[in-house]
């Protein structure tokens, strides 16, 4: 586990009684902290397309991000990527415990200290890449990931959160639209893949609204979108998820195919599987719902 470098080194395990929003005193945005565009010009804050920034700087559309995420108090939120802070900040209004924010750009993470200051005991910024770091080692449950993704790695980050979900509250998360619109996508339409029943397999997920290009610094080509993600109570299966994930990469390995031919990968008596899992060996794999690959998977496991 890649170790990291912490900026803050103490945290309050409750929040402060007077931030409880129920009181004469609730959580207001600090004032005193300069304008993002001012943070980005007097730290050189030129996005990196090697990391895949593009920084947000509308703080109604932060605001409304953290919204997304429900009811935030003592909880502790990772985020990914903070930059120059603008969600950040937003998180930091609601009434979390703390939030953890990892970030491997030396720049944004000078740039973060004003915000470590005016949240004392709030702000933890992680020095470290966010592929390499292991979310539940950050700080103790309840948690939950809020983040404006880097693109270029959102996709595998999402896998490797799934396969702990567990661990989460919830997952709200800026993805680019076309990888939202895999998340929930349906059978038998042209989004509807291995992401789509992974995802939906272990937990429920609502596409919440879209974000503009116009909205980020520099502007992307496409539309983003936040979704929210939350962990399903009442599953019922016991499958593995690297069984599922090896069941479904063999049945959409060829996609076009029907699964009597795709599922030879699997090395087993692809006849017997899918009878066991009442599966036509016509059938190809867009047309299989989530009930479906659960069934293949249990079916797998017992050959």
């Amino acid at each position: 586990m890649l170790r990291m470098q912490k900026y803050i080194w103490r945290q309050s395990r409750r929040p402060d009684p007077r931030l409880r929003g129920d009181g004469d005193v609730g959580i207001t945005s600090d004032n005193s902290l300069p304008p993002l565009r001012e943070v980005i010009d007097r730290y050189g804050l030129m996005a990196k397309k090697s990391l895949g920034q593009n920084f947000l700087l509308d703080l109604n559309l932060t605001a409304k991000i953290a919204r997304a995420a429900g009811n935030l108090f003592g909880k502790n939120v990772i985020e990914i990527g903070p930059g120059p802070g603008g969600l950040t900040r937003a998180l930091l209004d609601t009434e979390a415990i703390c939030v953890h924010a990892i970030e491997r750009d030396d720049r944004c993470i000078a740039a973060l200290q004003e915000v470590v200051q005016a949240y004392p005991q709030r702000l933890v910024i992680h020095a470290g890449d966010a592929m390499k770091v292991d979310a539940t080692a950050l700080c103790p449950a309840p948690r939950v990931i809020v983040a404006n993704l880097p693109y270029n790695i959102a996709t595998p980050l999402l896998i490797g959160w799934l396969e702990n979900i567990t661990a989460f509250d919830s997952l709200t998360l800026m993805f680019q639209k076309e990888v939202a619109e895999r998340l929930v996508a349906k059978p038998r339409t042209k989004d509807y893949g291995r992401l789509s029943i992974i995802t939906q397999w272990l937990t429920q997920v609502d596409k919440k609204f879209d974000i503009p290009p116009s909205a980020f610094t520099p502007q992307p080509k496409v539309t983003s979108t936040v979704v929210h993600i939350m962990p399903k109570q009442d599953r019922k299966d016991r499958v593995p998820f690297d069984v599922m994930e090896k069941v479904t990469a063999a049945a959409f390995g060829q996609r076009r195919k029907m699964l009597r031919q795709s599922l030879k990968t699997l090395n087993v008596d692809v006849e017997k599987l899918l009878t066991n899992a009442n599966i036509a060996d016509t059938a190809r794999a867009e047309e299989i719902d989530i009930a479906g690959f659960i069934r293949l998977a249990e079916a797998f496991q017992k050959l």
